[in-house]
């Protein structure tokens, strides 16, 4: 009688255990490489308030997120740029833009013998990545940076080698502020590069700079300050140098905050202002407008209320700056449009 009751225990336990099991909400997502300190503690976090909600999320680029979202093989995507009018075309159903934390893309470079942080205007960012400047002690680079002893050595390029919404971030910058790089590169996740080697999301091309003397590459804030690496001030769109950094990428987003377009897609680069950083942009989730999956909408929708306003909580800690408040309120309104 005993060990009957011992196997209908364990079988009452069993059975409850994959009751629970059986109700959990599974949803994957993928996309940007920048936002997935935060989006791993979010979905960490969220799941205390919610139990039912279990979140996969991988780390694969911009423009894998779109390109996942587009095939239809993740219930959301994730990415540093705005989805253009021709990649919303090939959806099935139409993605919404959803701003979720602000970030900088930095200079962050490895020059053995030089532990100053050093100015770059933009004439001499875009020169480098053009592959017309080609030496560490290049006239643009000493006549910004007096007193630090540059060498004569080769830079050496670093950039990403996938499709990438940092790198879209960065040349939507250097197009605004070089003509030539607006003419012969361009804006886009992935372009020909000049000059360069690279290195596959923002940890490879972190990784490649701090392992290569005299390298330079672009990341996020975040991968730079993560890894300890130094990055450099840049000069802005009113002449001051600026070194990226919470307060100096919320003043880029200023502008755009007053003024948010009803899809949320918007570009901050080289936005005016004596403190804006000028390399800096939002990060947006692409939620369907539509879905199938009653349960799956439910946890979504109950997700992106928690994030713009618990989960909010956790950027500046770390490392990312905050969603303004015209933003979050005007994000709260436009979840109706999920059906």
């Amino acid at each position: 009688m005993k060990k009957t009751s011992l196997w209908l225990g364990a079988f009452g336990a069993l059975a409850l255990l994959l009751a629970v099991a059986q109700a959990k909400v599974l949803i994957n997502g993928a996309g940007a490489t920048f936002p997935n300190v935060i989006y791993a503690k979010w979905f960490e976090e969220f799941p205390k308030k919610s139990p039912e909600a279990q979140i996969n999320y991988q780390s694969l680029g911009s423009g894998a997120g779109v390109r996942q979202l587009t095939e239809g093989t993740v219930d959301f995507g994730a990415s540093d740029m705005p989805m253009t009018d021709e990649q919303i075309s090939q959806m099935k159903v139409k993605p919404l833009h959803f701003p979720t934390v602000l970030g900088g893309v930095v200079p962050t470079y490895n020059i053995p013998g030089v532990t100053q942080d050093l100015k770059f205007t933009p004439a001499v960012l875009a020169g480098i990545f053009l592959g017309k400047i080609k030496k560490w002690n290049d006239a643009g680079l000493t006549s910004a940076n007096p007193g630090v002893k540059l060498p004569g050595n080769d830079i050496v390029v670093v950039h990403r080698s996938e499709g990438s919404g940092t790198t879209f971030v960065f040349t939507d910058y250097l197009a605004k502020v070089s003509p030539e790089w607006k003419s012969v590169v361009g804006v886009n996740a992935s372009v020909k590069w000049p000059a360069g080697i690279g290195a596959k999301g923002n940890e490879g091309v972190a990784g490649l700079v701090k392992q290569s003397p005299n390298s330079i590459g672009y990341v996020e804030l975040i991968y730079a300050t993560q890894n300890k690496m130094g990055y450099g001030f840049v000069q802005n769109a009113a002449g001051t140098f600026l070194k990226a950094d919470l307060n100096s990428v919320t003043e880029a987003a200023a502008g755009a905050a007053r003024n948010m377009p009803d899809d949320f897609r918007v570009s901050i680069t080289n936005a005016q202002g004596k403190n804006a950083y000028p390399i800096a942009t939002f990060t947006w989730l692409l939620i369907p407008s539509k879905f199938a999956d009653t349960e799956k909408k439910k946890v979504l929708v109950e997700f992106l209320r928690w994030m713009l306003v618990d989960g909010q909580k956790y950027a500046a800690s770390l490392g990312y700056a905050p969603l303004p408040k015209e933003v979050v309120a005007k994000e709260q309104i436009a979840i109706a449009r999920i059906q």
